[in-house]
């Protein structure tokens, strides 16, 4: 991990200063903005190998910033918030973060959570062409998901799926019929032993239900067994 390169956004000077010291710390190298303008700017000069990206910022809010990075560039984005509201959660995952903490957070979780993210996407890049020519492309009646072009399909129209939704679906869709908790998909799907609150799943499935259940003769793929976790069915 260590020589990597971290662009963290937050407009607040003094967690700012925190959360570069700790990561400097750690090895890794770090790049700061205070405002979302700005770190537009740093992202595309510095090609940074993830963001922490706080929501509310001078200028243009996080939410926007995450929104415009995930049109240009597929770096791991972990966004940072003082609100704790479900719906603010949802917005988040919904444009493409990858990962969400609610202030105040523990540094070791913080770490932890860094160090999966750049961990997958380190497997994503060093991905070969050969393993990609045989990706599969996994089926269920009218849906398709494309694994090497990370393309989600219903009746051969493109479905617009987060990188986690399509992460998740692609776990499910694996192993059909197989029955999953939300902490072991937490720990597959995100790659570590979450500590906050599991509602993530459940905030990521009611996405996906909405994108992918849009047919009548195909009511229900993902199966909700109440008490112990999710599985899909053909």
């Amino acid at each position: 991990m260590a020589n990597q390169r971290i662009l963290v956004v937050e407009d607040d000077t003094t967690l700012l200063d925190v959360l570069k010291y700790n990561l400097e710390k750690e090895g890794f190298e770090v790049v700061t903005a205070g405002d979302g303008v700005k770190a537009l700017e740093e992202a595309r000069a510095e090609q940074p190998s993830m963001i922490i990206l706080d929501i509310m910022l001078p200028n243009m809010d996080g939410y926007e910033v995450c929104r415009i990075l995930r049109s240009e560039m597929t770096v791991p984005v972990l966004m940072l918030t003082a609100k704790a509201g479900e719906i603010d959660k949802v917005v988040g995952l919904e444009i493409g973060a990858d990962d969400y903490m609610t202030k105040p957070f523990s540094t070791r979780e913080l770490m932890a959570r860094i160090r999966a993210l750049l961990r997958r996407s380190v497997i994503t890049k060093e991905t070969t062409e050969e393993e990609v020519e045989i990706a599969p492309v996994l089926k269920s009646g009218n849906l398709e998901l494309d694994i090497s072009r990370h393309k989600a399909r219903i009746d051969n129209s493109n479905i617009d799926l987060s990188p986690k939704e399509f992460d998740l679906l692609a776990y499910l869709m694996k192993h059909k019929g197989k029955v999953y908790n939300r902490d072991f998909l937490l720990k597959q799907i995100w790659g570590y032993e979450y500590s906050g609150d599991s509602r993530t799943i459940d905030v990521h499935i009611r996405w996906l239900r909405k994108k992918i259940e849009v047919d009548p003769d195909h009511p229900e793929r993902i199966i909700t067994l109440r008490g112990v976790g999710y599985k899909f069915e053909q």
